[in-house]
């Protein structure tokens, strides 16, 4: 009796020391930050009006749509450099997100599409590590006189750099998760 007794705490003692092992403890989890506002400053090369579009969404993930501007129009052929900031605004202060998006920068892209006008283009302005775009500073190109411009930018969390078109700011083959997407109406005159 006494035997299958010892035999027994050694058994429950080998047990409880396998389950403390350090190779269950769960990978840590990298939560996708809320974003309430995306604003972009472009500013004319040369000297001129700054024109800032601005998409802003107080209520998170709540019922209400975001506030979307315009604070100007951009001049008929002008090259503008663009700079990119996103905020958490129900922290307070609020929270910048772009810090946290130019320190994962190889996890992150910003995507741009420009469609119902002729001539404005964007160019990406800034690499991650391995050399390819992210999209927190970028050229734009306004070309034309042009009324009728939609300008949609997406932020991809975990996009596949790599996948045919991406570098190049095609988000067709991007993948990942949506951080954010914005809609701006604008004109070029």
């Amino acid at each position: 009796m006494k035997t299958i007794k010892n035999f027994l705490i050694l058994f429950m003692t080998i047990g409880l020391i396998t389950s403390c092992s350090d190779d269950d403890d769960p990978a840590p989890v990298n939560e996708e930050e809320v974003i309430t506002t995306l604003r972009i400053t472009f500013t004319p090369q040369g000297g001129g009006a700054q024109v800032v579009f601005q998409s802003q969404d107080l209520d998170g993930d709540g019922p209400a749509d975001p506030v979307i501007s315009v604070s100007g129009q951009l001049v008929t052929g002008t090259t503008y450099n663009g700079s990119v900031t996103v905020l958490n605004e129900l922290e307070n202060p609020a929270e910048d997100i772009t810090l946290e998006i130019m320190e994962e920068d190889e996890e992150h892209q910003f995507f741009y599409q420009i469609t119902g006008g002729t001539g404005p283009t964007i160019g990406y302005d800034d690499m991650d590590a391995d050399g390819n775009p992210v999209g927190l500073d970028i050229i734009l190109t306004t070309g034309q006189t042009n009324t009728i411009n939609v300008l949609t930018v997406t932020l991809r969390h975990e996009p596949n750099k790599d996948a045919a078109g991406v570098s190049d700011g095609n988000i067709a083959n991007a993948g990942g998760e949506t951080d954010i997407e914005a809609v701006f109406n604008f004109t070029v005159q």
